[in-house]
């Protein structure tokens, strides 16, 4: 076997949960092999670049083997060899700047002026 679908490729060296995932990845152009996009069916050979956006993320792997089957994660080292820079990986543990506006309970929908007050703190927010 010297090529495979990129979609079972991924999913064989768990980058997605299911094959379908993977699959839907391929399709909205968030899979690159050599720098082009893929479609699921699109062969990966070895020795070849693979660029994986999952969220905010760019994962980037080397084809070092091919296999039909998915592995254990302790095996998956032998197959692809990440090479996703430190400051993608940076991106998974940053936090997410979110606030809540607290509301006392049984105090009903806002106001007009409530409402209009909690838009222009959206805004400044949102700048």
């Amino acid at each position: 076997m010297d090529s495979e679908r990129i979609d079972k490729y991924l999913w064989a060296v768990r980058v997605f949960k299911t094959r379908s995932e993977a699959t839907d990845a391929c399709n909205g152009n968030k899979v690159q092999i050599n720098g082009v996009n893929a479609k699921a069916s699109k062969a990966v050979k070895i020795g070849d670049s693979i660029k994986v956006r999952k969220g905010t993320v760019l994962y980037e792997f080397k084809v070092i083997q091919l296999s039909g089957t998915r592995m254990g994660a302790s095996l998956v080292p032998e197959f692809a060899q990440n090479l996703t820079p430190e400051s993608e990986l940076a991106k998974l543990h940053a936090p997410v700047e979110t606030f809540f506006v607290k509301r006392d309970r049984g105090s009903g929908r806002p106001t007009k002026k409530e409402r209009r007050e909690l838009d222009a703190l959206w805004d400044e927010f949102d700048q």
